[in-house]
């Protein structure tokens, strides 16, 4: 799994946004608590921000060089598409 969250260059922050206690964003913990520490290990570097607010709705950013930002909701997606949404918007170009 490391490859797979093997950052671009060009990422400078991934945050997660998700509330703390609904089923909407439970598959976020769950997938969280599994790849957090792989992805650290591999992009010791680059900031990956949890955010936990009561009823906020799951979602993703990646910021990347020049200002430019990506959001994707994850809001009903499961832990693997959850992994696929994330992979998509950190990995190299």
């Amino acid at each position: 799994m490391s490859a797979k969250y093997a950052f671009a260059k060009g990422l400078r922050e991934v945050r997660f946004l998700f509330c703390q206690t609904s089923e909407q964003s439970a598959a976020v913990r769950s997938f969280l608590t599994r790849t957090y520490p792989t992805m650290k290990r591999s992009n010791p570097n680059i900031p990956i921000l949890i955010r936990e607010a009561a009823g906020t709705q799951p979602k993703v950013y990646a910021r990347y060089d020049r200002g430019t930002e990506t959001s994707h909701s994850l809001e009903g997606l499961s832990d693997k598409q959850i992994e696929d949404t994330v992979s998509g918007l950190v990995k190299p170009a």
